[in-house]
């Protein structure tokens, strides 16, 4: 009977580390992209470069909490990195839709398709994470 209990602990733990580093590689990625489209020249966008510089920046910061949080904090540094790769997915498509700070993107710029699939992707693992710690926290 102790180990049908301790096997669902451990499945828990497993699917917990593999979210964790997930969505911290994933929040690494679109920092990755906003850094690069930066230097590649967005840096001279008003409004648009310092908020890339900005995104570079809170995503790497972001995967160092989602990774280094102990666990009693852990659900609300992925929900915090769940919101933050949703927003930046919000921004992109607002970019690429009405403009954003009179700035408007084509799905034709360079990573946007590859910045919409991670941010999703960010979203998504970094969600089932704060949830999966949350529920782990209550139970």
């Amino acid at each position: 009977m102790h180990a049908a209990i301790d096997r669902p602990q451990r499945q828990s733990r497993a699917t917990t580390a593999v979210l964790r580093v997930a969505g911290a590689a994933l929040l690494v990625v679109v920092a990755l992209i906003h850094g690069y489209l930066w230097r590649q020249g967005y840096r001279d966008i008003d409004v648009i470069g310092p908020a890339f510089l900005l995104q570079t920046a809170l995503g790497a910061l972001g995967a160092a909490a989602v990774l280094l949080a102990p666990r009693r904090l852990l659900p609300w540094a992925a929900a915090a990195g769940a919101a933050f790769a949703l927003g930046s997915l919000a921004a992109l498509l607002l970019s690429t839709t009405v403009g954003l700070f009179g700035f408007v993107e084509s799905t034709l710029a360079q990573y946007w398709w590859e910045s919409f699939w991670v941010e999703i992707a960010a979203t998504v693992v970094l969600t089932a994470l704060a949830a999966l710690a949350w529920r782990g926290r209550t139970s």
